[in-house]
């Protein structure tokens, strides 16, 4: 009964998809600044700007 139920949380786990959208949409995104950094290079030193500030409020927020 054991070997099922693990069994059964494997197949859960693997299944788990909500989180796959927003790892999408964030790497759309940094496609997107990096295009827009090689196309203009003045625009890069904004999203760089603009990445450092969300990099530190996730980490403030992740309490690291």
């Amino acid at each position: 009964m054991r070997k099922l139920t693990t069994l059964l949380w494997q197949i859960e786990i693997w299944s788990e998809t909500r989180g796959q959208d927003l790892i999408e949409y964030a790497l759309m995104a940094a496609f997107v600044a990096t295009a827009a950094g090689a196309i203009t290079p003045q625009m890069m030193v904004g999203v760089s700007v603009m990445f450092s500030r969300v990099g530190s409020v996730l980490s403030s927020a992740n309490g690291s």
